[in-house]
């Protein structure tokens, strides 16, 4: 079953929420659609009405928009936690936003992590035995600099969070079907594939790339993500994940690549709330 669904009373389709999650005491986890218009600050939008399309989805979603904390992403791997001295980050504008991040991490409460995507994969982290969370922004780079298992990694270094106990999920992104790459991508994915093929974890090595023209191929980031959260101690189990492809469904969701780059940026979040 699809685990990201519209709210059944999402008239307008503009959130898609991740059920099972949701369905626990105080989490929220969803991905906004295009329905909620553009969200982030960098494409180029009056920067007025982006904060009016943040605003509107906290306050569908029943959060404070002071809880709201968002990553300046660059396509990387750092991971940065986020505490109540730097909560609220990035809400307002690019400038206060967490520097050259592409995951966030907290333990605390009634803090709202955000993260924006256009085609990328967003990537979530629920721990229920420390009640810690984790928010990551996967592209080709990310994925093949395992920002999946340095956020593993973070959350079990800082909050003592057991891979074992970790639920994961992988959101709406482009998927294989659509995503098409070339040499200068595919030779910083061979070696995990290499490593795949040693593992043979899931047997899906296989499926992670599928040759189609001309020396490209096409990339399955979703699968690459499940195998590296799999490498990284969680268990295949509590792994979600999507069907949505961003390429597959420009009638819902943006997609930088079928748009040719002219498309707006949806949101991940994921928090805690007690109040």
């Amino acid at each position: 079953m699809e685990p990201f669904r519209l709210r059944q009373d999402d008239a307008d389709e503009t959130l898609l929420m991740l059920q099972s999650w949701c369905a626990e005491e105080g989490i929220t986890a969803g991905f906004t659609t295009r329905h909620a218009n553009n969200t982030a600050l960098h494409v180029g939008d009056d920067p007025a009405a982006v904060i009016r399309n943040r605003k509107r989805v906290a306050e569908r979603l029943g959060w404070s928009f002071d809880a709201w904390t968002c990553a300046e992403q660059v396509h990387g791997n750092e991971v940065r936690i986020i505490a109540r001295d730097n909560a609220g980050s990035g809400r307002y504008d690019r400038e206060s936003a967490i520097p050259h991040t592409d995951a966030l991490v907290t333990n605390e409460a009634d803090i709202l992590l955000a993260m924006f995507y256009a085609d990328c994969v967003p990537l979530y982290f629920y721990d229920p035995v420390t009640q810690s969370l984790g928010l990551a922004h996967a592209g080709w780079k990310g994925t093949v600099a395992d920002i999946a298992a340095r956020t593993v990694g973070k959350m079990s270094a800082e909050f003592g969070a057991d891979p074992a106990n970790i639920r994961a999920a992988i959101g709406p992104s482009i998927g294989g079907c659509c995503y098409e790459v070339d040499e200068a991508v595919l030779r910083h994915v061979r070696p995990i594939l290499n490593t795949s093929a040693d593992t043979g974890v899931d047997g899906l090595a296989e499926r992670f790339v599928v040759p189609s023209r001309d020396g490209r191929a096409r990339l399955d980031l979703k699968l690459l993500n499940r195998h590296l959260m799999i490498k990284a101690g969680i268990l295949p189990s509590s792994i979600e994940m999507t069907s949505w492809c961003t390429g597959c469904s420009t009638d819902l969701l943006y997609s930088h690549r079928m748009e040719q780059g002219n498309a707006g940026r949806m949101m991940s979040l994921l928090g805690r709330k007690t109040r």
